[in-house]
């Protein structure tokens, strides 16, 4: 009994110990899990079927499919073999990440045409929203994402008129009416998010504080930016070398001070680079007058084959936070996100509590290296 007793004592430190481990370690656990920070991927079927060797689940939190379209006010599969197939894939993936989401994007800069038009009218709005709800039902997804480019502006070709900035709010008081009735059936519950321009003209043109409350995740498109001389795409700041208004802080800034909060806002990385002919008057390629717009190629591209290129140069501009390439003989510029942007990027989401980054597009980056490094540095 005494050998007994002296054991059980001599145990109860070591349990003791274990106890406050597993309790500590249980609290980490659920600390990660209230830190953990969206990686949302746009995946294009637009091209025809995936390649389903690309894209690895356990990477993402959420897989937008780009793009669904808008026709006859209804959101409209144009190309309905490939797409059932994509969605039937995307889907799969969650044998291997559970948590996975996905969801439909609609519109984008080709398909936003009709979407001033839908949501003109009542039933307009009414029909597409619940054709929206159904093809989420059908292929049990998670949820919709509207790319509108851009409600009362231009884009490409697109109706816009002044009663888009009501119909705006409007067509997503719709859908989330729609989503959680199909909440009610599923018993899950479904998302509904946004890919906006991330520049204060898209907050006029809107009611972001009335949005945002209908909104999971407003995916900020803080990439494309452009002007008549060679700028950062998709900068994080102003460049003291440029005399521009758009880059990503500004962006996020603008979003903010329309009454959206931070923690539904998702900072955009370009997975591409953008590039023109340039006119070579700063020796850089940075500020000079673009002559020629080019093709940019993605990120694998740029840093297996460009990056090595000893004809190109590789320049950070620190004020900016962003990196470019120039070639001085071609006298082409590149515009690009990396790994070192993409690092600067995640600590601006985490300083500003941010929900986490978007990407476009996964093809770009097939090797997956700035994904990889999203990975990294927010989660």
């Amino acid at each position: 009994m005494t050998t007994t007793f002296q054991f059980n004592r001599a145990l109860r430190p070591a349990a003791l110990i274990m106890c406050l481990f597993a309790c500590f370690f249980k609290a980490d656990a659920q600390k990660i899990k209230q830190k953990k920070h969206v990686i949302i991927g746009y995946v294009g079927g637009y091209r025809g079927l995936i390649d389903t060797t690309m894209v690895d689940p356990a990477k993402l939190t959420h897989i937008n499919y780009a793009f669904v379209d808008v026709q006859h006010n209804r959101a409209w599969l144009t190309h309905r073999r490939t797409d059932t197939t994509n969605f039937r894939y995307l889907v799969s993936l969650k044998k291997r990440n559970p948590a996975l989401k996905i969801l439909i994007s609609i519109g984008g800069w080709t398909w936003s045409k009709n979407f001033s038009d839908m949501a003109l009218t009542d039933t307009g709005r009414k029909a597409f929203a619940a054709s929206a709800a159904d093809i989420v039902r059908r292929f049990k997804m998670d949820g919709v994402d509207i790319d509108w480019e851009y409600p009362n502006a231009y884009g490409a070709g697109n109706i816009y008129r002044p009663e888009d900035k009501v119909n705006y709010t409007l067509m997503f008081g719709e859908l989330r009416a729609e989503l959680d009735k199909l909440e009610k059936e599923t018993g899950k519950k479904h998302l509904l998010t946004a890919a906006v321009g991330a520049f204060k003209r898209f907050t006029q043109n809107t009611e972001m504080d009335k949005v945002s409350k209908l909104l999971d995740y407003i995916n900020l498109m803080t990439y494309d930016y452009g002007a008549d001389v060679a700028v950062h795409h998709t900068g994080l700041y102003a460049s003291k070398y440029l005399k521009t208004e758009n880059n990503a802080d500004a962006g996020t800034q603008a979003f903010i001070d329309a009454g959206v909060p931070n923690e539904k806002l998702v900072m955009g990385l370009a997975f591409y680079g953008r590039s023109a002919r340039v006119s070579d008057s700063t020796q850089t390629g940075l500020g000079s007058k673009v002559l020629e717009r080019m093709r940019g190629g993605g990120y694998t591209l740029i840093r297996d084959s460009i990056l090595s290129d000893k004809a190109f140069k590789y320049y950070r501009d620190k004020s900016a936070q962003a990196p470019y390439l120039y070639n001085p003989t071609t006298r082409q510029f590149i515009s690009f996100d990396d790994e070192w942007s993409v690092k600067k990027k995640c600590k601006y989401v985490k300083k500003h509590k941010m929900a986490g980054v978007m990407f476009w597009e996964y093809s770009d980056d097939k090797k997956e290296y700035l994904l990889d490094a999203a990975n990294a540095h927010l989660n």
